[in-house]
This record gives C-alpha cells, structure tokens and sequence, in this order.
C-alpha cells in the first residue's frame, strides 16, 4: 500500500527523532523527497509494480516542499539522517530499519528490501 505520510507523523518523527514504523508488518519504505525531484518521479514511477512484485510491502513517503512545516522538516532530515540528498529512502522490516539509500533503480529499491 502507497501512502502519504500525515503531518502528525512527520511531526511526531521531528520531535522524536525517528518515525516510528513498529506497527506496520512485513516489509516497510519511507521516502523522504521533494516534488520537483526527477529521481523521485522515476522511482515513484515504479512503486505499483515494487508492490505487486513483493506483497508485504508498504511504501510511505511525503514530498516535503508541498507542506507548510516544509523547512523545520527538511532540517530535520538533513540533521537526523545526516542525508541532504533526495530522494531519501530508509527501509524497514517489522519495524527495525535495516538499511537506507537515495535514488535507486526498481531492482536495487526490491533487493534492499530483501535483505
């Protein structure tokens, strides 16, 4: 399932420090990007067919410049993650990240999320 991260979870993440993914099973993605990413609108391009090929996994992302809360959250990215590229991709098995990336190709996004 592709979903778009809420503002009370983004904002719930800058004030904790790290999003809290515990309650989604199976194979998880969080995207962190801005709209007008080209990288972003190629591996957006891909999420359907990522689900279908692995059907566990849940994609949650936001595009952070759309927001109001646009630049406490990009500081939080860059400074939490240490990461000022986009898009930022963290993945997560029942809950625990196992792993991060920026742009990927949809072979490289599924065998991260096999790990």
């Amino acid at each position: 399932m592709i979903q778009i991260l809420t503002e009370d979870s983004c904002r719930k993440a800058m004030e904790s420090g790290d999003f809290d993914l515990s309650a989604i099973p199976g194979r998880a993605a969080l995207i962190l990007t801005q709209s007008w990413c080209p990288q972003w609108k190629t591996m957006f391009s891909y999420l359907a067919e990522a689900e279908k090929r692995l059907p566990d996994l849940s994609i949650l992302y936001t595009e952070y410049d759309l927001v109001s809360w646009f630049e406490p959250f990009m500081a939080f990215k860059e400074n939490a993650y240490e990461n000022r590229e986009i898009p930022y991709v963290r993945y997560y098995r029942d809950g625990i990240c196992t792993g991060t990336s920026n742009f990927v190709s949809l072979e490289g996004f599924l065998h991260r999320l096999e790990l």
